[in-house]
């Protein structure tokens, strides 16, 4: 494999609107990356969506990753097209509803009311991002629900503990596999103790390493082998061995933690290097170096033309001054693509029929409709 090949296996990339330019068409057949993102910008309806996705993964290498980030809540691109679908959260109080946990238990044989609601979540996500043409949903959400980060992350937090998070994630990630969508665990080690948003600035988790092991990475170490990807963060820990480093770059925490102490087997993947997280503290072609050392398969570059070139660039360049890391983006690019061919389907699911589509959307208008009720009413969550 070539360089400039090697380069592009490990690029996951965003494009600027609902269809292709010339300009796009002409550095995605240069770049042909390991997949492409999709964002609010993109997305119109069925029809638009998987025309783009369909063109756009044409100059993709083969098993593209075909991505969007459809968690419920807040964070729902497809919210336009289809309707609103509940947060993690909220789905996750829901199950303290005793009705609906009554209702659960009288089917014979029926799993736990935590676990099904959380699977039927995934599965109306699933089933949503695959007809719009996708393969992967960037969901769940594995940070602790904790105070210091209410302000930032908001419902997308499924509980603060680490017990309630693995129940709920656990159960969504059945529905995500049930059709045949991938998930990925985020944000890898953990951001529930940040108070910085990191699209905007680098977070600083002051939490003892001791802590975030039995806290926060316990639905990492739970969820290992069942969750066919793990999003990376751009946070600091400077109480810890990564000190400040951001994880994204972090050989402590991708080889070390992850892989080594975890036993991680899955894809790596990047945050998006475009977040203010990364690049207040690097530029962005040190950035794709640097998260390559560190471990990552993966790199997401979501928005601009203007950083996707200079970081595929530079991955080339290092690679073309480096001998080591010359063998290290080659081997990186080989060790992605088995996996991809493991985990992504190729082919686009088919298209819903007019009344697939309405039925689906009345099931997920359904849905939101029993969380909304399920929820316990104040200071009542038992």
């Amino acid at each position: 494999m070539e360089l400039r090949r090697a380069a592009g296996e490990l690029l996951v990339v965003g494009l600027g609107g609902k269809e292709l330019t010339a300009l796009e068409r002409a550095w995605l057949k240069l770049i042909r990356p390991a997949g492409i993102i999709l964002f609010k910008r993109n997305i119109e309806d069925v029809k638009q969506t998987r025309a783009l996705v369909k063109e756009a993964v044409a100059y993709c290498g083969a098993h593209a990753v075909r991505t969007v980030d459809v968690e419920g809540g807040v964070v729902n691109r497809l919210r336009e097209p289809l309707g609103a679908i509940p947060s993690a959260q909220a789905v996750t109080r829901a199950t303290f509803n005793p009705t609906l946990a009554a209702n659960r238990r009288r089917k014979s044989g029926a799993p736990s009311v935590e676990a099904a609601v959380a699977r039927e979540h995934g599965e109306l996500i699933a089933r949503a991002v695959a007809a719009f043409g996708f393969n992967s949903s960037l969901a769940p959400v594995l940070d602790l629900g904790l105070p210091n980060s209410v302000e930032v992350l908001g419902t997308r937090c499924a509980a603060p503990d680490a017990a309630g998070v693995i129940a709920y994630a656990r159960g969504f990630l059945e529905g995500l596999k049930a059709h045949g969508v991938v998930g990925c665990g985020k944000h890898f080690p953990g951001l529930g103790a940040g108070t910085l948003d990191s699209h905007l600035e680098t977070p600083a988790i002051l939490r003892e390493g001791s802590l975030i092991w039995r806290d926060d990475l316990e639905p990492y170490r739970a969820l290992r082998d069942e969750m066919p990807m793990v999003m990376i963060n751009h946070a600091v820990y400077p109480m810890t061995p990564g000190k400040q480093r951001p994880a994204s770059v972090s050989s402590y925490w991708i080889e070390t933690v992850l892989r080594k102490r975890i036993g991680y087997r899955g894809i790596v993947l990047s945050d998006d290097m475009e977040m203010g997280g990364i690049l207040k503290f690097m530029p962005i072609e040190e950035a794709a170096v640097e998260a390559v050392r560190a471990g990552s398969e993966l790199i997401e570059i979501c928005h601009h033309a203007e950083t996707i070139l200079p970081a595929f660039e530079a991955l080339i360049a290092e690679g073309e001054r480096s001998f080591a890391f010359r063998r290290l983006l080659l081997e990186r690019a080989r060790t992605t693509q088995r996996k991809r061919a493991r985990v992504f389907a190729d082919a686009i699911a088919p298209a819903l029929s007019a009344k697939q589509s309405e039925a689906l959307r009345a099931r997920v208008l359904r849905f939101g409709e029993t969380i909304a009720q399920a929820q316990p009413k104040e200071g009542n969550t038992a």
